[in-house]
């Protein structure tokens, strides 16, 4: 469970604890249970019920019930993104993958803020060099989000299509090896976009890796070394690659 989850936990059970301190506690608001009034007896078993019966619902809400899935469009936050990959990550084959991407969600935070922090001591942010650093770091943080979204969106459908269930059981009666094997190489297929997808994200990393190491030996602060810098070019040249193509994933990113 999530720490979200946990706090929707304890402040459930905070609530409802206070709530019965504060009615059933004498000389507050004068409920007592075993008094000599009848009313006052049933309205405070009545609470403790209730009580029970929303502490039970909101613990297996919260416990066992699974999250509403939010539509891969709707998405944008990076912990939207996270919410969205769990479902996936004690499916067959994608347990691999989908430890990957939560591990690849958390380094680019780790590594945003540890750029934002290097950039805040070399550089004013109303210097050139840190606005085109700064805009440098939005623009791969956005194609980051975006192969996450990718990969999103090609677990639903390949959820959606029952191919992981097909995979693995007996062949079904009725069906010819040509129609198995088409569609085991598109359960592959699916797959394969998935870990490429990964791929791309990791070479992301790896460039803003290196940046953060050429900004710390940055001898100058004049804007136009930093659009020699060698880290600085190979990050421009794969923004403008990615531009190249047509996603259809949206724009949606955790920023």
């Amino acid at each position: 469970m999530d720490n979200g989850r946990f706090v929707k936990l304890f402040g459930l059970i905070g609530g409802v604890a206070i709530l019965n301190i504060v009615v059933l506690s004498p000389g507050l608001l004068g409920v007592e249970i075993g008094g000599e009034s009848v009313l006052e007896t049933a309205s405070g078993v009545t609470l403790l019920v209730v009580s029970l019966l929303v502490m039970l619902y909101g613990s297996y809400s919260l416990l066992f019930k699974p999250p509403v899935a939010l539509p891969v469009k709707n998405i944008s936050t990076r912990e939207d993104y996270i919410a969205a990959l769990q479902p996936y990550r004690h499916a067959k084959d994608l347990k691999n993958d989908m430890a990957l991407a939560l591990d690849q969600l958390e380094r680019i935070d780790k590594k945003k803020t540890a750029l934002t922090e290097v950039l805040s001591q070399r550089f004013d942010q109303t210097e050139l060099s840190y606005k085109k650093f700064d805009s440098v770091i939005y623009e791969v943080e956005k194609l980051f989000y975006l192969n996450i979204r990718g990969i999103l969106n090609k677990l639903s459908v390949f959820n959606a299509s029952g191919y992981s269930n097909f995979t693995g059981q007996q062949q079904p009666a009725g069906l010819s090896n040509k129609l198995v094997q088409e569609k085991t190489n598109l359960y592959k297929e699916y797959l394969s976009y998935v870990t490429g997808y990964l791929r791309a994200n990791e070479e992301i990393l790896l460039k803003l890796d290196k940046l953060l190491l050429e900004i710390s030996l940055l001898n100058s602060t004049d804007y136009r070394d930093v659009e020699e810098m060698s880290c600085m070019k190979e990050i421009d040249i794969l923004i403008k690659q990615t531009k190249l193509y047509k996603h259809g994933e949206g724009d949606g990113y955790g920023r």
